[in-house]
C-alpha cells in the first residue's frame, strides 16, 4: 500500500484469560501477532470465518479491548497515539476520532429515545457542543448526510425499517466527526435489496468526509463491491492481504482460494466446484502447531505441520501471503 498510514499494527495480539483456579487457567488468543497497515481515506476490508478474530481486531483498533502484545499506532496528521498505552484524556480524545457501526441495527438503538436524542448522545457525552441549539444543528447536518429528514428525528426506532435504523446508527457514529470508522458486519442483518443502498451511502460518506473505514464482513461479494484493500484472517492471524482486484483475480493462499470458490455462481457449469474445507476452525485455546490452517488444508506437507509461515511479499503492489507453498501451487506474479 502507498500513501499516509492511519493505523499501523506491528505483531498485535489480544488474549483473554479463561477458566478459574490455579490449574485451570487458559489464554484464548483471539488475535495473534497481526501486522497490518490501513491507509488514510481507504476502505479496508477484513474477511474470514466466524471465530477468526475479525471483530476482536477491529475492537483492538478502537481500544475497546486490551492489547496484550505488540503495538498499534494511530496517526491522523493532528495527533499520534500508541493504542496499547492509550488512557485518560488521550483515550477520551481518541473516542471522538474512532467510532463503530454495529452489526444489528435493531439491537443497537434504545427504544426509549428519539432519533434526535440517539444521534445527539455522543455529542453530549463527549461535550463537543456548547448549547442545545449547536447540538441540534450538528444532528440535523449529519442526519441529512445519512438521508434522514427532520420528521425522522422526532420518531422512535420502532417506527423504522432495518435500512433506516442502520442509517440512524451511521449518523450516530459520524456525529462526532471521526477519522476512523469500524463497520462490523454493518449490512449483514439487512435485506439484500437494502444492502446496496447502505453500502453506497458508506462510500459516499467516505468520499465526502475523507473517512477511513475498516469493513468487517463474511460476504465476499460485498467486500469486492466496496473495499480498496482486503485482508484475510484465519484463527487470529492474517494469511493474505492485497488490493481487492489483485486478491480476487489471483489469490495465493489455499484458505483464500477456498473462500472464493464458495461464492455462489450464476453459471450452471461452475456449480459444484466449490473447494470444501474439511472440519471446523480449531479452538483458539488449543491451536495447532505450524501453519494454523494445515489441519484443513488439502496441500499441507510436513513442513506446514511443524513451521509457522510468515507474511511475505508476493509482489511489489502490497500483495502479501503467509504460506510455505504458494509459489509452487499458485505461481509468483
Amino acid at each position: 500500500m502507498s500513501g499516509d498510514i492511519l493505523i499501523r499494527a506491528d505483531q498485535l495480539s489480544v488474549g483473554f484469560q479463561i477458566g478459574k483456579g490455579l490449574f485451570n487457567k487458559q489464554i484464548l488468543k483471539a488475535v495473534d501477532g497481526v501486522s497490518v497497515e490501513i491507509e488514510k481515506g481507504s476502505f479496508f476490508g477484513l474477511v474470514g470465518e466466524s471465530g477468526s478474530g475479525k471483530t476482536t481486531l477491529g475492537r483492538a483498533f478502537l481500544k475497546a479491548v486490551p492489547i496484550t502484545g505488540g503495538h498499534a499506532r494511530y496517526d491522523d496528521g493532528e495527533v499520534q497515539y500508541d493504542l496499547a498505552e492509550l488512557a485518560g484524556p488521550q483515550l477520551k480524545d481518541y473516542r471522538k476520532r474512532a467510532q463503530l457501526i454495529f452489526q444489528d441495527p435493531y439491537a443497537a438503538l434504545s427504544p426509549r429515545m428519539t432519533v434526535r436524542d440517539i444521534i445527539a448522545e455522543p455529542l453530549e457525552v463527549m461535550g463537543l457542543t456548547g448549547s442545545r441549539a449547536e447540538t441540534d444543528e450538528r444532528v440535523r447536518e449529519i442526519a441529512a448526510r445519512c438521508r434522514l429528514n427532520l420528521e425522522h428525528l422526532r420518531r422512535f426506532p420502532h417506527a423504522f425499517s432495518g435500512g433506516q435504523r442502520q442509517r440512524i446508527s451511521i449518523a450516530r457514529a459520524l456525529v462526532s466527526d471521526p477519522k476512523f470508522v469500524v463497520a462490523d458486519e454493518s449490512v449483514a442483518a439487512l435485506d439484500v435489496s437494502i444492502q446496496a443502498d447502505v453500502l453506497n451511502l458508506l462510500k459516499e460518506l467516505q468520499r465526502d468526509l475523507g473517512l477511513t473505514f475498516m469493513f468487517i464482513s463474511h460476504d465476499l461479494s460485498v467486500v469486492a463491491h466496496t473495499c480498496d484493500h482486503v485482508a484475510v484472517m484465519y484463527l487470529g492471524r492474517l494469511v493474505e492481504t492485497a488490493p481487492t482486484r489483485t486478491l480476487f483475480h489471483a489469490p495465493k493462499h489455499p484458505y483464500t482460494k477456498a473462500l472464493f470458490s464458495a461464492i455462489p455462481s450464476l453459471d450452471p457449469d461452475d456449480r459444484g466446484k466449490a473447494q470444501k474445507l474439511e472440519g471446523e476452525i480449531p479452538s483458539p485455546t488449543n491451536q495447532p502447531a505450524g501453519c494454523k490452517f494445515h489441519t484443513r488444508c488439502p496441500y499441507a506437507v510436513d513442513r506446514c505441520k511443524a513451521e509457522e509461515p510468515v507474511l511475505e511479499h508476493a509482489d511489489a503492489q502490497g500483495h502479501d501471503v503467509a504460506c510455505h507453498r504458494w509459489r509452487e501451487l499458485f505461481g509468483a506474479d
